[in-house]
């Protein structure tokens, strides 16, 4: 079978099924696993070249909402009429469903169904040790800086911080994604400082730059060093890979607690 994968959350979703050797073309900001680097790239995901997705003559399209401006690439697949399925996780439990989904549209039910045990066995085993953690620090998490973005309730990343032992810092507002500013975080006292820019690699990310924002060489987390620059494709992408982002922030702010993860 002949798969394309339109962005990088399906890429991942491809290989955690088992099924990479299948893809015939991908975005071009898929970067992982190591052997798709020689795949033709489709473009962009938001400007993706639907005359050479046509010319691949795909058997399955794995196409994706998972960003606002992709429903461009919905409506030309379907005016094509390219075989093609439509992912938009928003939670850890649409990637359980979007495992099984996959896996049916390309004909390999049944190791849909164990992927997607194999994640939620992952889950549970996060949530175990959590559930024992009296102290769970707050967590700012950064998406941008300016303006500031960070993810509000109705994300991945509140269930993240969850089963990692913390807690969400804007866990209170009903939004997959927040524009506030930097005094209303400083004004939150978060316990933890965590930066993971959208489509930026984390050796590109100077945790210094924090001390510049006004009021925030006073916060107990950045007087603490309690600054954490994290890899962006294990906690901006909604994969299967979030799970092991989960695990390394988890052994971060907890290391006694998931040592043995």
């Amino acid at each position: 079978m002949k798969i394309l994968s339109l962005c990088p959350s399906n890429t991942e979703l491809v290989e955690y099924l088992g099924f990479t050797d299948m893809l015939a073309g991908v975005d071009d900001y898929s970067d992982w696993p190591d052997q798709i680097s020689v795949l033709p790239r489709l473009g962009p995901d938001l400007s993706i070249n639907m005359d050479k997705v046509e010319e691949l003559k795909p058997d399955l399209v794995l196409a994706s909402l998972s960003v606002p401006g992709m429903e461009k690439n919905v409506a030309e697949l379907e005016k094509r009429q390219i075989p093609h399925i439509v992912l938009n996780p928003q939670s850890l439990a649409d990637i359980e469903q979007d495992l099984i989904l996959a896996a049916e549209k390309i004909g390999k039910p049944e190791r849909g169904i164990l992927a997607a045990k194999e994640f939620a066995e992952k889950i549970e085993a996060l949530k175990l040790i959590s559930s024992r953690i009296e102290k769970k620090p707050s967590l700012y998490w950064e998406w941008w800086p300016k303006p500031v973005f960070t993810p509000g309730k109705v994300n991945w990343l509140t269930e993240i911080s969850e089963i990692a032992g913390g807690m969400n810092l804007f866990r209170d507002i009903e939004l997959a994604s927040v524009q506030t500013d930097w005094e209303d975080v400083l004004n939150r006292q978060p316990d933890y400082v965590c930066l993971a820019w959208v489509g930026v690699r984390r050796e590109k990310i100077n945790p210094e730059l924090v001390l510049k924002r006004p009021g925030w060489s006073e916060m107990d987390a950045v007087k603490q060093n309690r600054i954490l620059v994290l890899e962006e494709e294990l906690f901006c992408r909604p994969s299967p890979r979030l799970i092991e982002g989960a695990i390394k922030l988890a052994k971060k702010i907890h290391p006694q607690a998931f040592s043995m993860m």
